[in-house]
């Protein structure tokens, strides 16, 4: 089965179809990476003009909540996309060059258990972004 096989199908079980514009949408995560709406709209609307920045937020929206994309905050401005085809991962952003590492959720695992253990809570690793400096950026010490 495809990707867009999948996605129909998804879709169709929670009684949506797959439409042009959705497609789009879609395609333009998995293209793209991490990328904000206004982004998105721009992949899309190489392929059609006829979807505006509103068609983007509700498609996000709607596939958000069906679990084919996930959205972080990797700047203080608007929320990033990505597709959840990648496998989950947490977001290292240096603050310097805005580089964007994808790490393993297994190396937080520490964390996890001490946040579970001490607080009783169980942190989104998936939505976890953490600021600071790349190996490139940071002084040399």
């Amino acid at each position: 089965m495809t990707a867009r096989e999948d996605w129909q199908e998804l879709l169709r079980e929670k009684g949506y179809r797959l439409t042009p514009q959705r497609e789009l949408v879609l395609s333009a995560v998995d293209r793209l990476g991490h990328a904000t709406p206004d982004e998105v709209l721009s992949a899309v609307r190489e392929q059609s003009s006829a979807v505006n920045i509103s068609t983007v937020y509700r498609t996000l929206d709607l596939l958000e909540e069906l679990g084919l994309v996930r959205h972080t905050h990797l700047t203080d401005r608007a929320p990033t996309y990505h597709s959840t085809a990648t496998p989950q991962h947490v977001h290292l952003v240096c603050r310097d060059c805005r580089a964007v590492i994808d790490a393993d959720p297994a190396e937080f695992d520490t964390l996890v258990a001490r946040l579970r253990k001490q607080h009783g809570f169980e942190p989104d690793i998936g939505h976890l972004t953490v600021f600071g400096r790349c190996a490139d950026c940071r002084p040399e010490s």
